[in-house]
């Protein structure tokens, strides 16, 4: 059990580490930006409570927003995924598996993880890219946003993937 919150501190700080370093100021055509810190959300074993993983998704969230100098628009993005991730979980997942599982291609599939990941990404960025522009005026570039950033997050994330294995 310590373990387990050991790897998740760690897992909490590189993340975060990453993110505010490296990944804030990389901006591919002014659109696309990754957003990795959330592949902590998305990992987190299936038998966590929603409580506590919107208690994880909220401290990485704002501590990401402490850093980026955006005020709480990455922590209400990531509580929000943390929120119906449960939900895509069970959607993509095997009805008759009551175990407690970690998300991730070898324990649900590859293809299952890649919707997964892309459902719960995509939700993610439609959130923190709509409460960032606060607007609809400019729909076209906004859902441009979403969809490379998008794109971007999931690539790193699958890239992750293909690393710890």
């Amino acid at each position: 059990m310590i373990i387990t919150y050991l790897r998740r501190i760690e897992w909490f700080v590189a993340l975060v580490l990453i993110q505010v370093l490296v990944l804030n100021n990389v901006h591919i055509a002014g659109y696309a930006t990754p957003f990795i810190y959330i592949y902590m959300i998305l990992k987190m074993s299936s038998g966590t409570s929603r409580s506590e993983l919107m208690l994880w998704a909220f401290s990485i969230g704002l501590l990401v927003d402490m850093f980026s100098d955006t005020p709480g628009m990455n922590a209400a993005a990531a509580t929000f995924i943390a929120f119906i991730r449960p939900v895509f979980l069970r959607l993509f997942t095997q009805r008759d598996s009551t175990d407690e599982f970690i998300p991730a291609i070898k324990t649900i599939g590859a293809s299952s993880f890649i919707k997964y990941v892309a459902i719960c990404v995509l939700f993610h960025h439609a959130a923190l890219l709509m409460i960032e522009s606060f607007s609809l005026l400019d729909l076209n570039v906004l859902l441009i946003k979403i969809g490379a950033s998008s794109l971007l997050t999931v690539l790193c994330i699958m890239g992750i993937e293909g690393f710890k294995k």
